[in-house]
């Protein structure tokens, strides 16, 4: 959601913004029907006013002056039903319009019409090499009999699987040392709600639209005589639904900004519109955990951009602390969303693919999120402006076991538990073949 005030100010800027994001918004439509809004707005206005006056003077006459008053009052009512019917149905067009208008991206995001239009900001660490032929994560996980795919499909379908032993060691590892590090650091850690409302999700911004057919939805169902209502719940793809609503309705003090908080959440998604693509192994699948930053600011770009820095920095500590090679990937405007003002993705290098694969995205969505879940702070001199909201990956995996099984794999099939890790799996220093 926008400021509508800049849209009228500025509109050639949306009209830009709009095209290099690939939508399909009509700003001059929209523009039209405001101006309509706004004059029937007045027109209802004056109405009721002068019904107010009617119905104040009739009481004081008498004979034919106060029938011919009631016959007016009467044919004012009727024209004001009119025109109040109408102004609700353009009310309903107006808010529906005004949700489909982006943020204006950043000065500094590169314009493209997708993935292929992303630009590499920067690497860091060196790649591996082996003087073995090393295996994939897959392999890797069935020999040492932490990872189980075949059943995990078994039980739940496609995209899923089990890990176990080691595996889920491992991978309880990861999240807590990650949660460690950010706590360390003074950020606040939310275990947050895994089921929420429609509203949650239009006011982050993922509803309506197409992250939309991701979400899994919790309806009703009717065992044998008895009903079960909907519950008109749906499962989050990330904790920055329920933690970036939690102060959704309430107006924070400037002084209490940023908002540093760090979301642990196991996440749901559908992957709609990605059949057959990733399916081997963890990289693209139904259900993960995941450690989100997410940041309210004032409403201020400078201020934004810097903690934007700062959360992407925290992502990029844990990965130098488990020694995985990455870059950084500034997102152009047709692969960044209609929310999004600036947008980073990080991608680690993944043996398997040959090829350094998504890990972690870093989003700036000004003001956007705010306006959808009225959140507000009140500034020093009074007045009240809506934050600017910030979100993260800081980890998630099980994806970012596939680097780190495959980067520390060694040539007896056995996994080097990386030195910041060992800690959270009691000493241990390698996972091996079961014998």
């Amino acid at each position: 959601m926008i400021d509508l005030s800049d849209l009228r100010a500025r509109p050639d800027v949306y009209r830009k913004a709009i095209k290099d994001k690939r939508l399909s918004a009509d700003v001059d439509a929209f523009l039209k029907l405001d101006e309509d809004r706004r004059a029937l707005i007045a027109e209802v206005e004056e109405m009721r006013a002068r019904k107010n006056d009617v119905s104040k003077r009739v009481p004081t006459l008498s004979g034919k002056e106060k029938e011919k008053l009631v016959a007016e009052m009467q044919k004012l009512n009727t024209s004001l039903k009119e025109k109040e019917e109408k102004l609700k149905s353009i009310e309903e067009r107006w808010k529906e319009q005004q949700y489909e208008f982006p943020s204006i991206p950043h000065e500094n995001t590169p314009v493209g019409k997708d993935d292929s239009g992303n630009v590499e900001a920067f690497r860091h660490g060196d790649l591996p090499t082996f003087d073995f032929e090393p295996r994939d994560h897959t392999a890797l996980g069935e020999a040492l009999d932490i990872i189980d795919i075949p059943r995990g499909a078994k039980v739940s379908g496609a995209r899923n699987y089990y890990l176990k032993g080691d595996g889920a060691r491992l991978h309880r590892a990861v999240l807590n040392f990650t949660m460690d590090h950010l706590a360390a650091k003074g950020w606040t850690l939310f275990s947050p709600p895994l089921l929420a409302t429609y509203d949650c999700f239009f006011g982050t911004g993922f509803f309506p639209g197409v992250d939309q057919n991701n979400i899994y939805a919790v309806g009703g169902q009717e065992e044998k005589d008895a009903p079960i209502e909907p519950d008109n719940l749906h499962l989050i793809g990330t904790s920055e639904v329920t933690v970036c609503s939690y102060h959704r309705d309430e107006v924070l003090r400037e002084a209490d900004l940023p908002k540093r908080y760090a979301g642990y959440s196991a996440c749901f998604r559908r992957e709609a519109g990605t059949y057959g693509k990733d399916t081997h192994g963890l990289y693209r699948v139904h259900q993960f955990e995941k450690v989100e930053q997410v940041v309210l600011c004032r409403a201020d770009e400078e201020e934004s951009m810097k903690l934007f820095e700062e959360i992407r920095t925290n992502a990029e500590e844990v990965l130098q602390a488990l020694k995985l090679p990455y870059r950084v990937l500034t997102i152009c405007t047709g692969d960044m969303g209609k929310g999004k003002v600036f947008m980073q993705d990080i991608e680690t290098w993944m043996p398997s693919r040959n090829a350094y694969g998504e890990t972690h995205s870093c989003s700036y969505l000004g003001s956007f999120q705010s306006r959808r879940l009225n959140i507000k702070y009140e500034t020093a001199g009074g007045g009240k402006e809506f934050v600017h909201t910030l979100n993260n990956t800081c980890i998630a995996s099980p994806r970012i076991l596939i680097p780190l099984l495959e980067i520390y794999q060694k040539k007896d099939g056995s996994v080097t538990v990386p030195d910041v890790l060992q800690p959270y799996m009691g000493g241990q220093k390698n996972i091996v073949v079961p014998s």
